[in-house]
């Protein structure tokens, strides 16, 4: 007969084990718990060097330029006050005024995605999911340029004898910066919406029927139920749209429509560089948040939403009549024109034109295209892109891993909830203020006496793409680690396999198609990065997003939207190449674990 060991037992031969090991095995345990505290350690110094040193020095000169050789006060408000005067005021209320508005249209207008591609059957549904996630990887700027190319004087229509002078007075100005900004809300509009649409039944909408009540009334019932998730799209549009920088640089400016963003900008640029303005501004921006933060919980303060229970029924789909699925498919195709196909005929149409922008004959040529793919000043950028994308979003995946790990990992300790906050507080910071933040830190002669000499370099760049990269990253991997069940890994390290064996063959193929999306995620959005780009870009070189900024600045119009097309197809190549070979290359197993049968 077998003796079976009790788990006591099992505790108390490890603990004989312990008191009579050697020294010698004692000391061999003894490195590996000090390389384990190390790693740890060379993770938050890391952490602390790219997310929390640079913004918190920046933001600490707004009060005391004394304190980082800025200025002789220690303690000050003169930097708030001239943030809050003459153009700089006008800049904050203009973003102000452009948030509230993006955010209302947006919200509505993701609203009726979310409930045309959900809750109805209505034609082209599947066009509109795609019409999203489109409008999300497509950057501000590029669409913002789009509708420039068509409408500025000699532009694509001009050239084509289109009138376009009524239409151009109207975009060029605030209108156009809300119209484009509202397009570029609705993907974040629609997500949030979604996802409670979805699990909203019918039984609310039946009772509401059979008390007599009509389509009205069932709208406001839907809109009653769905305000947690309304209020969280106006403060992601609002946030979004009032730290966008794309658009501020862009038709924002050359409508002379000034904005928060842009003055942060100028005030960077300056010379000589007025910091504590800069360090003001961004606090302005991050009070602007934050204030959208708390109406969205005074909204929903003292109220419950609980509308999901086990008696939910599943949501049946509307079927329209035909004016029904008109009005849809309208709605559907006026979204899908202005948010991707005017820019989209803007660009392609100006890259094929001739002395664009000029009173010089116009033809219809691939010019600009043969010039970009030959000239060193235009390909270049591109490359250099192209490089720094693939680093960055190599080592965020890798940092953001390791992030999602720790944050999903049970028992919530101090470490976890202070960068569960670090993330959380970066998210809500606009990338410009990261940028500045990383000029401001690592030119202050205290860096440069300590030996850190970054500033100006391709490397401080990659840092900040993998700073602004990283919390958004790390929330898009949290749900994927937080399903792992720690039990698989501990049950491969009992039949002998090491913690790199275990991690390879047990959670590599769970997560491994997370991992590419999110790679691919971050590489599409380094890659056509604006505001740290624009303010971190190293003396004679330039990234794309820079390259075609230059290009612009030179009126070379043709060869700057030749490189725009070339950005976004090169984009969309590694985005199916990336999903192609994990198709072809990835085990059977990897590619139809959670699949649907």
């Amino acid at each position: 007969m077998i003796a079976l060991a009790t788990p006591r037992d099992a505790a108390a031969s490890l603990a004989g084990e312990a008191l009579t090991d050697s020294p010698e095995a004692a000391a061999r345990r003894l490195p590996r718990r000090r390389r384990r505290v190390s790693a740890l350690t060379v993770f938050w110094v890391v952490i602390v060097a790219i997310l929390v040193l640079p913004i918190a020095l920046f933001l600490a000169v707004a009060f005391s330029p004394a304190l980082l050789s800025q200025g002789p006060q220690w303690f000050t408000l003169d930097a708030f006050r001239q943030a809050l005067t003459g153009q700089l005021l006008t800049g904050v209320v203009d973003s102000l005024g452009v948030g509230v508005s993006t955010a209302v249209l947006s919200a509505a207008i993701g609203f009726a995605l979310a409930w045309l591609v959900l809750r109805t059957n209505a034609p082209g549904r599947r066009i509109a999911t795609g019409l999203v996630f489109a409008l999300l990887l497509a950057p501000s700027y590029l669409i913002a340029l789009g509708w420039e190319r068509l409408l500025e004087p000699n532009g694509v229509l001009a050239v084509l004898g289109v009138p376009d002078a009524g239409l151009r007075a109207t975009i060029y100005g605030p209108v156009g910066v809300v119209v484009v900004l509202t397009m570029k809300g609705i993907p974040f509009a629609f997500l949030a919406i979604a996802n409670a649409v979805r699990g909203l039944g019918d039984e609310f909408q039946d009772a509401l029927r059979v008390h007599g009540g009509g389509r009205a009334a069932a709208l406001r019932l839907n809109v009653a139920m769905l305000a947690p998730a309304i209020w969280a799209a106006l403060a992601i549009v609002f946030a979004e749209s009032v730290s966008d920088f794309g658009v501020a640089s862009t038709l924002a400016n050359d409508s002379h429509f000034v904005v928060a963003t842009y003055t942060l900008y100028t005030a960077v640029e300056a010379f000589p560089v007025d910091f504590p303005v800069a360090s003001a501004v961004s606090w302005v921006l991050l009070v602007l948040v934050a204030l959208a933060l708390l109406a969205q919980g005074r909204a929903l303060r003292g109220r419950s939403f609980r509308v999901l229970g086990g008696r939910s029924r599943p949501a049946s789909r509307a079927r329209l009549g035909v004016p029904g699925a008109l009005t849809a498919a309208l709605f559907v195709g006026v979204v899908a024109v202005v948010g991707v196909g005017v820019p989209a005929f803007g660009a392609v149409s100006a890259s094929l034109i001739s002395n664009l922008g000029s009173l010089g004959a116009h033809s219809v040529t691939l010019g600009n295209y043969t010039r970009v793919l030959t000239s060193p000043d235009l390909l270049g950028p591109l490359k250099y892109s192209a490089i720094l994308a693939t680093v960055t979003a190599s080592v965020t995946v890798v940092m953001a891993t390791v992030c999602a790990r720790l944050l999903a990992a049970s028992g919530a300790t101090a470490s976890g909830r202070i960068l569960d906050l670090v993330l959380l507080g970066a998210v809500a910071l606009p990338g410009i203020v990261f940028a500045a933040g990383y000029i401001f830190a690592y030119n202050l002669p205290l860096t440069n006496a300590l030996g850190i000499h970054l500033y100006g370099t391709t490397t401080l760049l990659v840092l900040a793409y993998i700073a602004t990269a990283l919390p958004s990253t790390s929330r898009v991997l949290v749900g994927t680690m937080g399903q792992l069940q720690e039990s698989m890994t501990h049950a491969s390290r009992v039949h002998g396999s090491g913690a790199a064996r275990a991690w390879a063959t047990i959670v590599l193929p769970i997560v491994s198609r997370p991992l590419l999306s999110a790679w691919l995620l971050t590489f599409t959005a380094t890659l056509l990065e604006l505001p740290v780009s624009q303010l971190l870009a190293p003396a004679g070189t330039q990234p794309v997003s820079v390259g075609i900024d230059v290009a612009l600045g030179k009126y070379d119009f043709g060869g700057a939207t030749a490189m725009e097309v070339l950005a976004i197809l090169f984009a969309l190549a590694v985005v199916g190449a990336g999903y192609a070979l994990y198709r072809l290359a990835a085990p059977v197993g990897w590619r139809t674990l959670g699949k649907a049968r």
